[in-house]
């Protein structure tokens, strides 16, 4: 990081008068020590450090220079050269912290690095020392300058960087580059002269302060310097140099009303805060820009790589870790978007609200910093009231944030009224974590002490503060008790966070078995009275301080620093790791578990159930990284029981809540890690824990004693359940795993299924367990697992019952899937489904799917059929025909039809119940349908029955020229004529009834009288060559309907005719013609026809002019 501007002078003011006697003007100073170490120690190894280097180092850590020449009237040089020596920052961890999102200076040197990893300014700061480029590197004092050599690239050219640093009491407090990098972190160049200067201090010139040297010089020689500075830099200081020679020489300036004058090489004064440099300005300006860049660019990582850098300061025990979150904060709480999502009434997005859980979690762990001063608290305690108090700061539970306690652990209850409370912010959390202290004389003991228990107190300790074994309990709400451990890690208190996690993790062992003797002791009770409340509205899993997934990450983690050889007194390990051959590992596992099985309720709002499912996912993560051995089988097996047995207390026990966070998920790892080792316990949890409470209705009071039974003391508060269609999916992979692992024991697979029947309410989810069911038993290295083959059948038959009220887009899918499974099963299965239909299908699914693919060829060879198995089986299907056929003629009986094509009484059977159905149930476009089939089955009389039938129920209007039933009626009168006379003159007055368009009529006519019936004679011609029965029945009359139905439509559309259809319905006129002059005085009729429109519609000039040009 550089700055933008030249490093601003040092408060500090430096004079000695006494100075001059002990050296003369212009005396120079002694030869300097390499390193600041003389040539005689150099040149030794292995010798004792020297008591002046041990005390030097002391006071470079602790004491700022001036209260070192303050205390002492006189330093001498040597004293004063160690103790700059020694100011510097020794560990390259702090200069990798503020140069790289990277934790930890061990990175530094890992292999395999990614090309993102090389471009961080602590990894280039590094290539930059290694190859050579860092040079004229001197000390003066407490500040340290250098040139950095940038080599040249193919895009850039060589770059020469001018470098200083200044520092005091082992932190670096300022730096300046002149590269002109901007960013929150050290530049590489910086970082490279830092890194020099670490790794070979022996190489640096070290002189004293500026001051320090100048004090020595006489008259003639300070003057010579000034003037040679003036020269060698006349442009950038010679202003400046006359400006500050004006002020000396005026006795009444400002300048002359101070002693002595500031030296930037001197070291902090006494009043400077001693913090490593932080550039504030470029911390807000990134924080504002990635905020402003929404969900893109990876700006969520970034934010968490910031605060992963605040929890790596605050390890550290850096103040710049309070700082730099103050920033962020603030940053945060003016970002625009806070505003405009309050007026649209819209949440923010999960990832967004996920940074402001860290951010108000990192609250809490600064203001429970033990070792914080009362001032610090007071004044984070202003700004976290100020930032919570303003109306878009963001709520602790989304937009249904609730103040939610633990309730005590007491039978019966009374549930609180949740209403009454106001809602809690980000912050509220870390407001009420500044009323806490740690001045607790058994906190304290519980901290501090590897070896404290019950037996180092015999009189003067209150017996509840230990257990039976004798060590510590922690009696304090367990989230807020875990927010103490978070902070104690977070503040680089390991051992402490260790000590304190244990005495919680062993107050929760026996809070269980207080609830455990509890409910056994009210069981009956319970269970007779069916009341009770849940006993946990604000839960462990899911809750903002995170308790169980802190309380696992740090025994998991002293416990894998132990492995790795961390710094970790091996006495507090061991004290903490036999507990009856316990582990940390156990006692972590133990730990997951006791959270995941706890009974708690569903928070309201979205983003709270998210984080619900989302916390128990990650914990279960974690535990999946475990490894299970025998002790590890030891505790799932306890904690199981307890599980089952705990009552209200479990989510597992058999008294379970309404509104309690369902356990499928937890369930399913339960089962899948017990389950090689106790399978009857495995199977007993995963069938416990299938219960949706919330998806069944109220049980009365006479199913108080069944174990499964639920109760609500709260019915009036029915939140909504936002992650429902994803708790059902985990209920339905719970039951899939139980199916999957019970293949081929008959009896764990009924009672799977019975589970599956009674607790899972979707069919979406229940077809996919009976198509998981089908897969699993059909596997192609097996034979089929017949068992399991009828689980997947039942399962497809409930689903089949549920679907069959309700619409359903994968209702065909699921029906082709049954009959498909019920085939795999055998033909009785066929049959079964068959004899049912009416429970299982609507009429149409019957016929057109399980009927068809039933008598199809690929089922009869599937099943290996011999012919009177066969003949059964299509019996079978030719009745289920029927019966659809007469429960819904309109969309079964042509199927029906089809299918008992091979069976002449059945055959006959569907026909009559297509006529009885004809007159009342069937449209005409299904009966000309049926007609075409029994025409084209070489039934032409009953196709032309029905054909008659259907124009009953038909109606053509005068315009509907393009109807889709005109080729139905084309087709029923060519029928006709074929059939005979008798039949098409049956059927002209119902063509004439029922089509009213003159178009078609004329269409008809033509066809009518181009083709002379077989039956009818040729005699009789007219000499005029019209056809022969125009002027006979039935063809007069349909002749006469299709004048008089261009009659009409002619008026019909003059009605409303406009301009540009003129030409058109000249058109029309035209065909009108044709059709009159097929009459014997058809050219009469028109002409009066013509004559009577231009008199009725004489106002229509322009038209009846182009009548009369094509008319006359």
């Amino acid at each position: 990081m550089a700055e933008r501007g030249q490093q601003p002078p040092a408060k500090r003011l430096c004079c000695r008068a006494g100075f001059g006697a002990a050296f003369r003007p212009g005396q120079r100073l002694p030869a300097p020590c390499v390193g600041g170490v003389s040539a005689a120690a150099a040149g030794r190894t292995h010798s004792p450090e020297s008591l002046l280097d041990i005390a030097a180092r002391r006071v470079a850590e602790k004491w700022p220079f001036q209260r070192v020449e303050e205390r002492f009237e006189r330093i001498p040089e040597p004293v004063q050269r160690r103790i700059v020596y020694w100011s510097f920052p020794r560990s390259e961890r702090e200069i990798c912290m503020y140069s790289s999102f990277n934790n930890g200076v061990e990175e530094a040197s890992s292999g395999g690095e990614s090309s993102d990893e090389q471009r961080l300014p602590f990894r280039r700061g590094i290539a930059l020392l290694e190859g050579g480029c860092v040079d004229n590197v001197l000390q003066v004092g407490f500040h340290l300058s250098g040139t950095v050599t940038e080599p040249a690239t193919p895009s850039e050219a060589e770059l020469l960087c001018n470098v200083s640093v200044s520092f005091d009491r082992c932190k670096i407090t300022s730096v300046t580059c002149s590269c002109g990098n901007k960013d929150i972190f050290y530049c590489a160049h910086v970082v490279a002269l830092a890194l020099y200067r670490v790794r070979k201090p022996e190489q640096v010139k070290l002189r004293l302060p500026i001051s320090e040297t100048l004090f020595q010089m006489n008259r003639d020689q300070l003057q010579k310097l000034v003037q040679y500075l003036i020269t060698v830099h006349h442009t950038q200081v010679l202003p400046t140099a006359q400006k500050l020679a004006d002020e000396i020489l005026s006795h009444n300036s400002e300048i002359n009303q101070v002693h002595g004058a500031p030296d930037p090489t001197a070291g902090a004064s006494v009043d400077d805060e001693n913090c490593w440099h932080l550039d504030e300005e470029q911390v807000q300006e990134q924080v504002k820009l990635f905020l402003s860049q929404g969900g893109y660019h990876g700006t969520g990582k970034q934010l968490n790589l910031l605060f992963s850098k605040v929890r790596e300061m605050l390890r550290m025990r850096d103040s710049n870790g309070a700082r730099m979150l103050t920033l962020i904060t603030e940053q945060f709480m003016g970002d625009p978007r806070l505003a405009l999502w309050r007026h649209q009434g819209t949440d923010m997005t999960d990832k967004y609200r996920q940074l402001w859980d860290e951010l108000g979690a990192l609250w809490t762990c600064i203001v429970l910093n033990p070792h914080c001063k009362p001032e610090q608290k007071s004044l984070w305690l202003k700004l976290l009231r100020r930032w919570s108090s303003v109306d878009v700061c963001p709520l602790e539970e989304g937009n249904h944030g609730n103040d939610l306690t633990n309730l005590t652990n007491v039978l019966p209850q009374v549930a609180p009224d949740l209403l009454s409370h106001p809602h809690r912010t980000v912050f509220t959390r870390a407001i009420e974590a500044c009323d806490l202290h740690w001045r607790d004389p058994h906190l304290q003991r519980i901290i501090t002490g590897d070896h404290y228990t019950h037996y180092c107190y015999h009189d003067d300790v209150d017996s509840a503060l230990f257990d039976a074994r004798g060590w510590p309990l922690w009696r304090e709400h367990v989230p807020t008790a875990c927010a103490r451990v978070d902070a104690l890690r977070s503040h680089g208190y390991p051992r402490e966070a260790l000590r304190l996690a244990v005495a919680i993790v062993n107050t929760m062992r026996a809070l269980q078995h207080t609830q455990l003797e509890l409910y056994r002791a009210h069981k009956k009770e319970l269970l007779h009275r069916g009341l009770t409340s849940i006993t946990n509205m604000e839960g462990w899993v899911g809750h903002p301080l995170d308790p169980i997934g802190t309380l696992f990450s740090t025994l998991m983690e002293t416990r894998r620093g132990f492995e790795e050889g961390a710094a970790l007194d091996c006495s507090v390990f061991c004290q903490i790791c036999v507990f009856e051959g316990e582990s940390l590992v156990s006692l972590a596992v133990e730990t997951a578990l006791m959270g995941l099985g706890q009974q708690r309720a569903m928070p309201d709002g979205l983003y709270a159930q998210e984080k619900v499912c989302r916390n128990e996912e990650q914990l279960l993560a974690k535990l999946q990284e475990v490894r299970l051995d025998d002790t590890l089988v030891k505790v799932f097996r306890k904690q199981t029981l307890f599980l089952l047995e705990a009552g209200p207390y479990s989510a597992l026990g058999e008294i379970l809540y309404r509104e309690s966070v369902p356990m499928h998920t937890f369930a399913k790892y339960l089962f899948t890690s017990l389950l090689p080792h106790h399978a009857d316990l495995a199977y007993q949890t995963a069938l416990r824990a299938m219960r949706l409470p919330v998806l069944e209705s109220s049980i009365g009071g006479s199913d108080l004693s069944r174990p499964h039974h639920m109760v609500s003391v709260m019915p009036n508060r029915f939140p909504r359940w936002f992650t429902l269609s994803h708790i059902e999916t985990q209920q339905c992979e719970l039951a899939s795993t139980m199916l999957t692992a019970a293949k081929g024991d008959a009896g764990k697979l009924q009672t799977v299924l019975e589970s599956i029947q009674k607790n899972i309410h979707s069919s979406a989810h229940i077809f996919k367990l009976a198509q998981d069911a089908f897969k699993i038993s059909t596997l192609m290295d097996s034979l089929p697992d017949l068992t399991l083959l009828k689980v997947s059948l039942e399962l497809g038959l409930q689903v089949m019952r549920m679907t069959l009220s309700t619409l359903n887009w994968r209702r065909r899918e699921m029906v082709r899937w049954l009959v498909t499974c019920a085939t795999e099963v055998g033909v009785f299965a066929l049959d079964s489904i068959m004899q049912s239909w009416f429970t299982l299908f609507t009429p149409t699914e019957a016929t057109s799917v399980v009927a068809n693919t039933v008598m199809s060829n690929t089922t009869i060879v599937r099943l290996h059929l011999d012919r009177h198995q066969q003949e059964n089986l299509a019996t079978s299907a030719r009745t289920l025909a029927l019966q659809c056929a007469m429960k819904d003629p309109q969309n079964c009986a042509l199927s029906a039809l089809t299918l008992c094509e091979k069976d002449h009484v059945a055959f006959e059977t569907a026909y009559q119940i297509v006529l009885d159905a004809a007159a009342t149930n069937m449209s005409y476009t299904q009966l000309f349908t049926i007609a075409r089939y029994m025409e084209h089955r070489g039934f032409p009389v009953r196709a032309y029955k029905l054909a008659t039938l259907a124009m009953t129920h038909l109606n053509l209007s005068y315009n509907q020229d393009t109807h889709p039933a005109i080729n139905d009626v084309l087709w029923a009168c060519a029928l006709s004529q074929s059939l005979g006379k008798g039949e098409l003159a049956a059927v002209i007055p119902l063509v004439v009834k029922s089509v009213k368009c003159a178009t078609v009529l004329s269409d008809i006519l033509r066809r009518c009288t181009l083709a002379t019936p077989p039956m009818v004679a040729a005699h009789n011609r007219r000499n005029s060559g019209k056809p022969t029965l125009l002027d006979k029945a039935p063809l007069r009359q349909l002749l006469d309907a299709t004048i008089g139905a261009y009659i009409n439509t002619t008026h019909s559309r003059l009605t409303h005719i406009s301009p540009r259809h003129y030409s058109e319905f000249i058109d029309f006129l035209g065909k009108a013609r044709e059709t009159f002059l097929m009459a014997q005085d058809g050219h009469a009729q028109f002409t009066q026809f013509i004559d009577n429109l231009k008199q009725i519609y004489k106002g229509k000039k322009k038209l009846m002019m182009l009548v009369r040009e094509r008319f006359g």
